[in-house]
């Protein structure tokens, strides 16, 4: 009996320590710096262009959803980060767990919001609608980092290491009526073009899956 115990004490010790000691999954690219290769959008795309390096959001109302094959464009749990620069008066978001659409505001998924500036109150950070942030952490013309983590019904959001947001979405959910999706499920990333008189950029966007 001794040695039974002892063989499982050294099974579960070497599992556990093969969990503790077990890799992170890498950074993965999903905007290759040149082309919007792996990305789709319906009306308006010449909202979106390309230019030494970093995606340029300029235009009519439009929304760029990752379509390419990291996880199939599906993710679910999942650390998610890109370095964004607003212009003055700029207005955009960052949708996660949100599906393809041709025309309109994205009806599911989560939008994190890009605003520094705008005269929309819920500055960046903002899980919109949500868990809105009022505070202004980052300033336009500079380069900053929004971070977002999902892991299970969590939600983080982090503006330059900064946490702005802690969200843990209720097991009973009630939206009101047109905001039915916005909730936890799986889906892809968007970038919003909001208005012609927004100018934003994006560069350095990446994923991390999670288990």
């Amino acid at each position: 009996m001794k040695t039974i115990l002892a063989a499982s004490c050294i099974i579960a010790c070497i599992s556990l320590c093969s969990f503790i000691n077990a890799p992170k999954a890498k950074w993965i690219s999903l905007f290759d710096g040149k082309t919007l290769n792996g990305w789709k959008v319906g009306n308006n795309a010449s909202s979106f262009s390309v230019d030494s390096g970093h995606i340029v959001v300029k235009g009519p109302t439009a929304h760029l959803f990752y379509d390419g094959p990291v996880e199939n464009h599906v993710f679910k749990n999942f650390e998610f980060k890109a370095e964004v620069m607003t212009q003055p008066g700029a207005n955009s978001g960052i949708y996660f767990h949100t599906a393809f659409q041709e025309a309109g505001w994205p009806a599911k998924g989560y939008e994190v919001q890009v605003n520094n500036s705008q005269s929309d109150w819920r500055r960046t950070g903002s899980l919109y609608g949500i868990q809105d942030v009022k505070e202004v952490y980052v300033k336009d013309r500079e380069w900053y980092t929004e971070y977002i983590k999902v892991e299970g019904k969590h939600i983080i959001i982090k503006v330059n290491d900064k946490t702005v947001v802690d969200y843990t979405e209720p097991e009973v959910l009630q939206r009101s009526k047109g905001q039915e999706e916005r909730r936890i499920s799986s889906g892809t990333f968007a970038l919003q073009a909001h208005d012609p008189n927004s100018i934003i950029y994006y560069r350095n966007i990446k994923v991390r899956p999670l288990p």
